[in-house]
């Protein structure tokens, strides 16, 4: 079955292109929530394998990237918190309301499982996965060059880009999509302070966290410098209530030579490391 468009409104009024890709006999819906600067096509084989294990898959693009990118990013002043406030709230919302009688499942790949972890509409969810999510602040990136990489693009490109071009041009610079400059500067001064967005007051990650009950499966990847294990141990520790399976993978148990922090959604994981997700997911649905 080929997959559907689909256009998605946030509560003040903004618009989320997204795909929906159809099971034949759906036992639940399962939305994909995409990483910083990654758009839905790089899900599709996924959300297509999943789709063929009995699962509806909502995929789509935060504002401002990808299909939902808008006429002009100079214009465009969603932030990051926007993104997990709204943008997230909004497709689950969509998919409970156009499929009031499947369970809701969902995979949140990196920023897309700090969504999940704070989104009171996570209510609505029966289980969720979180791949590579992390808590980024750049104190715990794993290898001094890598370090010093983040820190420079964050501290000295981010500002100097966004002010010269009005957005941060990350297609430019090899740093996947294109993204507005509010995007870019929330994420910038969260990746500076010692606890990511803990530190930051307006968010209230702490307590929003405590709220999820919900069954959370959290991977990360021997490889990836970013969600290494101190950076997902600092993200999931609030998420006390909730039920948190926790699977640390090396590249070398999944059969590839590197899995990294994009790695997961790759076809060459697809034999070994996707039906750790499927099953899982399965399994909850039922």
């Amino acid at each position: 079955m080929d997959n559907e468009a689909v256009s998605i409104t946030t509560a003040d009024g903004g618009s989320i292109a997204a795909r929906l890709f159809p099971a034949a006999e759906a036992r639940a819906l399962v939305l994909l929530h995409p990483a910083t600067a990654v758009t839905q096509g790089y899900y599709e084989h996924f959300a297509r394998w999943l789709a063929g294990l009995g699962l509806h898959v909502l995929t789509y693009d935060y504002r401002g990237t990808g299909a939902s990118r808008g006429a002009s990013l100079h214009a465009c002043t969603v932030t990051m918190a926007d993104w997990m406030n709204e943008d997230v709230g909004a497709v689950t919302r969509w998919a409970a309301e156009r499929f009031p009688a499947l369970p809701l499942l969902a995979v949140g790949h990196s920023v897309g499982g700090h969504a999940i972890a704070l989104s009171e509409d996570s209510e609505r969810l029966r289980a969720a996965v979180l791949v590579a999510s992390h808590a980024g602040t750049s104190r715990l990136i794993q290898g001094r060059r890598e370090r010093l990489r983040v820190r420079f693009v964050m501290r000295v490109l981010t500002p100097l880009l966004c002010a010269l071009f009005g957005y941060m041009p990350g297609r430019r610079i090899g740093l996947g999509e294109d993204l507005p400059a509010s995007v870019m500067r929330q994420w910038s001064r969260w990746t500076s302070r010692p606890r990511y967005f803990f530190d930051d007051p307006t968010m209230h990650a702490e307590r929003r966290m405590r709220r999820q009950r919900l069954p959370l499966l959290v991977l990360g990847f021997d490889d990836d410098p970013w969600a290494n294990p101190d950076a997902i141990g600092m993200l999931v520790a609030p998420l006390a209530n909730a039920r948190v399976e926790r699977r640390q993978i090396a590249p070398k148990d999944a059969g590839v030579p590197a899995i990294g922090h994009m790695g997961f959604f790759r076809k060459r994981c697809a034999a070994v490391l996707w039906p750790q997700i499927g099953d899982w997911l399965l399994e909850r649905a039922a």
